[in-house]
Formats: C-alpha cells, sequence, structure tokens
C-alpha cells in the first residue's frame, strides 16, 4: 500500500534545493560563490527523526525546480529541531509533537518572533513485534500495563500468547529517547500526564532504530512511524478500548480516525517565513509536496488529486 522507506539516514546531509532569487529572513545564508559557481541560499531544517527521511525526500525533489537554494536537513529528534529554533539556528525545525507553550515563549523571549506552526502531514504511529510473534491486535489499555511504571504485563503469556519464537516468554520494551518526539506522543496517548514509562526498555535514538532492533529480537515489541515497516516486522492492529474493532495503522484509517494512535507532522519557523523559505513551504504543501508525503508512508495534510510524476 504504501512505499517504504529503506533508505539509511545521514544527518547533516546538503541536499541542493528549489526556488527563485529571493532574500532569506532567519537563518539562511549564502554559500559558494567565486570559482564554486554561483551563490546558493542555504535552508537549514533540522529535527524529528520520524520525519528526517520525507524531508532529505521533499529536498531531493525540490532540486529539480530550481537550483538557487540548498537545504541542509538534519535530524536528531524533535527536541533537538525545537532548541534549535529557541536559539534561532534553524530556519525550519521538524517536529512529530507540538510545540509546548514554554517553547514558544522562550523561542519569542530569544528571537523576538513568534514561532508559525505548519501541519505537513500525519504519522499513524505504528506498533511493531517480529514477524514471528503471533500477536494481530492490542489495546491501547494493554499497552500502557506494558509500559507504563505501574503496568503489570511483562510476558507474551500475560496476553494469553504462546510465542514460540521468544523462548524466555519476556516482553521486551523498545521504545524512544526522552527528546524524541516519539517517545512525548507516545507516551501521552498511552498515560496522559499522570504516569510515566518504567525503567528496563531499550530507548533508541531514531525511528528506524526500533524497526531494526525489532527485527533482530523476537520477544521484543516497540513503536515507529509507519513508513519505516520492512518484511522482517509486523503491524499489530490497535483498540482504543477492550471490545472495539482494531485497526492497523495505514492512510485511511489515519483519516478516518479509526486508527487511535494517529498524529500529526509539523514544521515550525520563526515568525511568518518569508523569501525562498516560504517559496519551500508553500511547496511542501503543494500537490508535488504532498505526493511525496503519501509517497513516503505517511498521510498528506492536504489529499492530493492526482500522483506526481
Amino acid at each position: 500500500m504504501f512505499t517504504q522507506i529503506r533508505k539509511t539516514v545521514k544527518f547533516s546531509v546538503i541536499l541542493a534545493a528549489i526556488t527563485g532569487s529571493f532574500l532569506l529572513t532567519g537563518c539562511g545564508s549564502k554559500s559558494g560563490g567565486g570559482d564554486a559557481g554561483p551563490e546558493k541560499m542555504v535552508i537549514q531544517n533540522s529535527g524529528s527523526d520520524t520525519m528526517v527521511n520525507l524531508a532529505q525526500a521533499w529536498a531531493e525533489k525540490y532540486v529539480g525546480v530550481n537550483e538557487a537554494v540548498s537545504i541542509e536537513v538534519s535530524g536528531g529528534g524533535s527536541g533537538t529541531g525545537i532548541a534549535a529554533l529557541i536559539n534561532g539556528t534553524v530556519d525550519i525545525a521538524n517536529c512529530s509533537r507540538q510545540l509546548k507553550p514554554e517553547e514558544r515563549e522562550r523561542a519569542k523571549q530569544n528571537t523576538g518572533l513568534e514561532p508559525k506552526e505548519y501541519i505537513v502531514g500525519y504519522d499513524a504511529l505504528a506498533v511493531y513485534v517480529h514477524q514471528d510473534n503471533p500477536l494481530n491486535e492490542i489495546t491501547i489499555e494493554q499497552l500502557a500495563n506494558i509500559y507504563g511504571e505501574k503496568g503489570t504485563l511483562e510476558k507474551w503469556s500475560d496476553l494469553g500468547l504462546s510465542h514460540g519464537a521468544c523462548s524466555s516468554d519476556e516482553i521486551i520494551r523498545v521504545s524512544r529517547q526522552s527528546n524524541s518526539g516519539t517517545y512525548h506522543y507516545f507516551r501521552e496517548t498511552l498515560l496522559g500526564n499522570t504516569s510515566d514509562f518504567k525503567l528496563g526498555s531499550r530507548d533508541l535514538h531514531g525511528s528506524k532504530d526500533v524497526v531494526e532492533l525489532i527485527e533482530r529480537t523476537p520477544c521484543a515489541i516497540g513503536y515507529s512511524g509507519m513508513g519505516y515497516k520492512t518484511d522482517h516486522v509486523k503491524f499489530v492492529k490497535v483498540a482504543k478500548n477492550a471490545g472495539d474493532d482494531a485497526f492497523g495503522p495505514s492512510l485511511e484509517t489515519a483519516l478516518s480516525g479509526d486508527y487511535p494512535i494517529a498524529r500529526p507532522l509539523y514544521m515550525y519557523t520563526l515568525g511568518e517565513p518569508t523569501g525562498d523559505i516560504k517559496v519551500y513551504l508553500d511547496w511542501v504543501m503543494s500537490e508535488a509536496g504532498q505526493n511525496i508525503v503519501k509517497a513516503s508512508g505517511y498521510v498528506p495534510a492536504v489529499m492530493p488529486e492526482a500522483s506526481a510524476e
């Protein structure tokens, strides 16, 4: 159904991109010139690991429109992008969670500019298990009892499963590091703001890392963007409550609201963007940009009418 993201994520990748000769505000700067050729305007774009492959795909496509601009794409987590936005050292921050009020205020105090929010797509945050795991569906309450500090589900047999590929019967919890927007969103969906995850999970830096560990670990369960699926893991259907129908992550179930762990993907700028940054963001929200969202395994914020070439 979706084109799966299988590229190795490389941080601080400079990608040639689009637009005309507008004067940039914010961190955009000129590079090159002289014997190296015409100067290019550089847009700094960093943050969410969930979004870094998507951001790379946008920038790669954007190169054909105009070669007068380059985009420096880097990951590190939503917290990294937000910190850079607050410090005024990035043009666009990619975030898989919404800015907190105190983060908005710090950015305004430091830079004098109010962060501007763009919803650029949606991600049905998938629950993954090894391909040999017999688990096919789970409830939000059961996930909370696996991950939460007060949770009591420690073994696969606690879920009524006989998991022959996992000799220890232990549920190995795979999670993200605490600077990840994915971590914050998953924790709040399961536990609200009144509790925390239990200790002892395997906390990984990137979305791709989560899926790769589950591929190698039959006893594991974890969460990551649905665009990172491979043939060696499977999605677990999720139900809001016991007795409700369970749904897998997909474009259709995210748009319908049936899948209970779907979230917006954000881009933030400092103040109203102008020049090359505005043109780039307009392109991201255009049919061409939103087709890349869909092709990357995510849900477009604006449904494209047709597939882009």
